[in-house]
């Protein structure tokens, strides 16, 4: 049997729970920390504005991580990379709850995000490596599940925590977890990348290159990213939209924005029960126009002026099953556009998919109508998504 062949026969999986524990403390930490920013910021004398930058500095580093993760597993192999940032998100955490001022928090946010993105990033990767790609969408399902209904129970967790035993104690915990799952990852999880695929670093310029150069990648990715991370303009716009527009009180918005998420987990359960039976594209396709579909009719129920609560939580809960049905798919080709750069591509689709969602939450603040502006971003999200489907499907090889 030929090198060419043993290199193409996946390895062996590691057990899914390890992967799922790997990738959730990244977007954990970003998501819990959201009801202690006022304690936080009381207890460090700093503002709230100046307290929310802890967030955005930690998406920053969520995704410009994946860049340099990505590649250098191509080239170093997975375990390396995913050890060493383990250890840099536990070091972080320790930073932030030690932070004596402001500065120093947010130093450690940006220390922690980039090393919570190796988990992002390696965990996809290490999926593809040992699975094909058919296979690797269920498995891709499930882990994007996880990460995905993060802000949806993330906030309850860390509220609960900082509120028994205060802010900083929320952060040692993330560590504690952190060097559990690094013991867990070093004892459980061997190499997967193929030594035969494995990329000098000089290449890995030209792996991005090539990659940014494929109309097929480009359109599975930022198709995937404007699809599935488009939400987070309606996530960020939810709280004014519930209780500003449609006077729901405060205490509900949580339990609400919840269920809203909720539909992401119906989405992946759709694509992981049917995707050996139905084509994976035709899925994809399918759960990008549910989305448009009920992104549209919310849009067209504002401006006549008949919408409520019910009506929001019930399309925004089809949308985001419309988006859960799409992301496993369009991740896992994206993924197959080259064996040989698979950290790469995961990489390079992480930090797509949070660029495109900072970009969205930023368009969508820029109206002057919290439910007008994020709505209308759903509604061209998804249909450009839909058209970057359709060119990076024309331009996939037959066969």
């Amino acid at each position: 049997m030929s090198s060419e062949c043993v290199d193409s026969i996946p390895r062996a999986a590691p057990p899914f729970w390890v992967l799922a524990l790997i990738a959730l403390g990244g977007t954990m930490a970003m998501h819990m920390f959201v009801p202690a920013l006022p304690d936080a910021a009381q207890s460090l004398h700093a503002q709230a504005g100046q307290m929310q930058m802890a967030i955005s500095i930690y998406i920053i580093g969520l995704a410009a991580g994946q860049l340099i993760y990505g590649p250098l597993s191509d080239s170093f192999g997975r375990r390396p990379l995913l050890m060493i940032g383990l250890i840099v998100y536990v070091v972080g955490g320790l930073i932030i709850a030690l932070a004596p001022n402001l500065p120093c928090l947010l130093f450690g946010r940006l220390v922690q995000a980039l090393g919570s993105c190796a988990g992002v990033a390696l965990g996809r990767a290490i999926v593809r490596d040992t699975s094909d790609p058919s296979s690797s969408v269920s498995q891709l399902a499930l882990l994007n599940l996880l990460v995905v209904m993060s802000p949806g129970f993330a906030p309850m967790v860390g509220g609960f925590v900082a509120g028994a035993w205060g802010w900083r104690i929320m952060f040692a915990l993330l560590s504690l977890v952190g060097a559990f799952t690094l013991g867990v990852a070093w004892k459980l999880l061997p190499e997967t990348r193929h030594a035969a695929r494995r990329r000098d670093v000089v290449n890995l310029v030209a792996d991005y290159r090539a990659l940014l150069g494929s109309a097929q990648f480009l359109g599975f990715a930022v198709g995937n990213g404007l699809a599935t991370f488009s939400i987070y303009a309606f996530l960020s716009a939810a709280p004014f939209i519930l209780v500003n527009e449609l006077h729901l009180p405060l205490h509900l918005v949580g339990i609400y924005m919840g269920l809203m998420i909720a539909g992401m987990a119906i989405g992946n359960g759709i694509t992981a029960k049917l995707v050996h039976r139905v084509s994976p594209e035709s899925l994809m396709r399918v759960g990008c126009t549910i989305s448009f579909v009920c992104a549209f009719t919310l849009l067209c129920i504002l401006l006549l002026g008949q919408l409520d609560v019910h009506t929001v939580v019930c399309g925004m809960i089809l949308f985001t099953c419309g988006s859960g049905m799409v992301n496993p798919v369009a991740l896992a080709n994206a993924l197959s556009v080259n064996d040989q750069s698979i950290g790469s591509a995961a990489g390079l689709c992480g930090c797509i998919q949070y660029a495109v969602g900072a970009a969205c939450t930023t368009l969508a603040a820029l109206g002057p109508s919290p439910a007008f502006s994020a709505l209308l971003v759903l509604v061209i999200a998804t249909a450009t998504a839909q058209f970057a489907f359709f060119l990076a499907l024309r331009k996939r090889p037959a066969g």
